[in-house]
């Protein structure tokens, strides 16, 4: 992914647009050696276009950029309509040769109007997830998630959702150590998505509780460790019943679900930054063994850790080892 066009039309909505360019548009970032965009703001007709917030834009790009971008989002727009044809053109042919494509909030509905969101998973603002639903009968709208995937096609629900999914677009393409180190150049937590590769249920919240806070910690800490809901229950002096429901309300996940999640994020870390066989990995990080890492890891991320290692490794790994 090299090149990003945003498409705006009248009625685009500035919180929207501007999570967009936060995260696709920074020319320069020298705190690392993160990738910097072909990154273009573009429109059907360019010049002035109306915004939803009391100011307007100038956009001195057409469609032009969006024909052959890499990553194509639609801002969301307050009347939740394409005003132009031309953009649903772009859309079909972007999702033809298979690019990328991102619709956040309200831009869910200009994808369904170009037709694409027919047996796909989706998701919107909760306040129209009804309407989408009703609008396009085949797709199949979800309003309980952050944002969902779906093959090539992105959805994201509203507001700072955007940075949500946006992050996880980035940790598809160039890994956790990237999207990671754009969180923390946004000054927002690196969220890690949950569920199935194609289905992220939610990002994982930060945990608030005075009670829980310190155990977070520790586990994140000491992943190596055996955790039950019991050993879990007792240091946070709890019963155990009592700890998996203020866990799970807190968390949004099981202990289970949530320390696997952790395994499975750090060990993203371990198999980009170093050249540890898997089963050295595996070990370390409380899996047991190279099997349940791989049984866990292509669950969460949909790919082999070893997939995950000759894609987006920053060090030489040997092409055949013993328990890789």
């Amino acid at each position: 992914m090299h090149s990003v066009a945003v498409i705006v039309e009248d009625g685009v909505e500035a919180f929207g647009l501007g999570a967009m360019c936060e995260v696709w548009a920074e020319p320069y970032h020298p705190e690392d050696d993160n990738p910097v965009f072909d990154f273009a703001v573009v429109t059907p007709r360019p010049g002035r276009v109306r915004g939803s917030a009391g100011f307007d834009l100038m956009v001195e790009h057409d469609l032009t950029r969006a024909a052959s971008a890499d990553l194509i989002c639609i801002a969301p727009n307050r009347e939740r309509r394409a005003h132009s044809g031309d953009v649903l053109d772009v859309l079909r042919d972007a999702d033809h040769r298979e690019a990328r494509i991102f619709a956040h909030c309200t831009a869910a509905f200009v994808v369904g109007e170009a037709g694409l969101l027919d047996g796909r998973r989706c998701t919107t603002h909760w306040r129209f997830v009804d309407e989408l639903a009703a609008q396009y009968p085949e797709a199949k709208v979800d309003g309980d998630v952050l944002y969902v995937q779906d093959g090539n096609l992105t959805t994201g629900a509203g507001a700072s959702a955007g940075l949500d999914a946006a992050l996880h677009l980035l940790r598809e393409e160039f890994g956790a150590r990237v999207a990671a180190s754009t969180a923390r150049r946004m000054v927002v937590p690196p969220h890690r998505d949950g569920g199935q590769a194609q289905f992220i249920a939610r990002a994982v919240p930060e945990c608030e509780s005075e009670v829980l806070r310190p155990l977070v910690d520790w586990v994140v800490a000491h992943l190596e460790v055996e955790h039950s809901v019991d050993s879990l229950a007792q240091r946070a002096h709890m019963s155990p019943r009592t700890f998996a429901r203020r866990f799970r309300d807190e968390m949004g996940a099981s202990p289970h679900q949530w320390v696997i999640a952790q395994r499975v994020a750090a060990a993203e870390e371990l198999l980009e930054r170093t050249d540890q066989p898997v089963e050295r990995i595996a070990a370390d990080l409380g899996f047991g063994n190279a099997a349940t890492l791989r049984h866990h890891f292509g669950r969460v991320r949909g790919v082999s850790p070893q997939a995950y290692r000759r894609r987006f490794s920053r060090v030489e790994v040997p092409a055949s080892r013993p328990g890789d």
